[in-house]
């Protein structure tokens, strides 16, 4: 009889060409438990990333190369940064930018900038590393070098109530310029310029949404941050509250200020100046812990000025005040 069989429990199917079976013998459960998570990329033999992974750990190079294009300006994970390319690194040397090394690539094409780079190093004395243009590609994670590179420290940043400290131990009238967001370190170098020109006893930024002294800074302030510190805050609003605390009058820029910059007349007392982020402005908690804000007339055709244009005009207008 069809279906019948002497092992109990079997049957056949129509049309089955596998014989008689008992059940599934838990094939089906085991198809309906899931593989785990699918594994990454790199660890997938079969995935370009796996290739490029394995490739760079056999060159001993970083195995994320990133895009094309970089910056000539790269952090790195222990806090110094690498300025790369020709135009780039004279700049910086130029400008007195602190200097770990200098790595130069090997049978490098010399050419003018190569010789005022190797002339200030020489003035200098900054160490001088002759490098495999595969090595700078390691020290500059893919930058376009052109066969120099520059490893700059990280920058120590003040404390921000030593500003004042300062100040008072020359006994001067403290002046301290605080930066609300400003993101771009060419500003940031700008007003370091401006403050150094015009008497300031230093420069706060916040820890957060804020530029810090980068590369790109130091170049900006043509040499004006080996003058005058920066100090970093960890909240800038309580930082404002505080200097209020210790006599200091806090003044924000901003087009919609009660006064004009020229008629403030407390410029010759302690003051700090709060400078906004670039398109936002003050910040509301910023704009809060200020004693008065001011603006600088303009025409109504230009909507706002530029951060680090506002600071130096600010600064000028209080130094002028301030000159005997």
């Amino acid at each position: 009889m069809a279906g019948n069989s002497a092992r109990r429990g079997a049957t056949r199917k129509s049309g089955s060409k596998k014989g008689m079976v008992v059940g599934s013998g838990g094939q089906r459960r085991k198809a309906l438990e899931g593989k785990g998570p699918t594994p990454r990329a790199e660890d997938r033999p079969s995935r370009s990333k796996a290739r490029r992974t394995n490739s760079a750990a056999r060159r001993g190079q970083p195995a994320d190369r990133g895009g094309r294009g970089r910056r000539s300006g790269r952090g790195r994970p222990d806090g110094t940064e690498t300025v790369a390319g020709r135009n780039a690194v004279v700049e910086a040397l130029r400008a007195g930018v602190p200097v770990r090394a200098l790595h130069v690539a090997e049978r490098i094409d010399v050419d003018d900038r190569v010789r005022e780079i190797l002339r200030i190093a020489a003035d200098r004395r900054l160490p001088l590393l002759e490098a495999p243009r595969p090595e700078l590609d390691r020290i500059t994670m893919g930058a376009v070098h052109q066969g120099v590179a520059l490893t700059v420290p990280p920058y120590l940043y003040a404390h921000p109530d030593d500003l004042v400290a300062v100040a008072r131990e020359a006994g001067e009238v403290p002046l301290v310029v605080a930066l609300d967001g400003v993101a771009d370190p060419r500003n940031l170098g700008a007003i370091i310029r401006s403050a150094a020109a015009f008497g300031a006893h230093g420069v706060v930024v916040p820890e957060r949404r804020s530029a810090g002294l980068t590369a790109g800074a130091w170049k900006a302030s043509a040499g004006a941050a080996a003058r005058v510190p920066v100090a970093r805050a960890t909240n800038l609003a309580r930082q404002l509250r505080t200097y209020r605390d210790v006599g200091l009058f806090v003044v924000g820029l901003a087009g919609d200020g009660d006064v004009e910059m020229s008629d403030l007349d407390t410029a010759t007392s302690p003051l700090c100046v709060v400078v906004g982020g670039e398109g936002t402005g003050l910040s509301r908690v910023a704009r809060q812990a200020c004693d008065l804000v001011a603006r600088i007339p303009i025409a109504r055709e230009v909507e706002s000025l530029n951060a680090g244009v506002a600071a130096g005009i600010a600064l000028h207008e209080i130094a002028r005040a301030r000159r005997p």
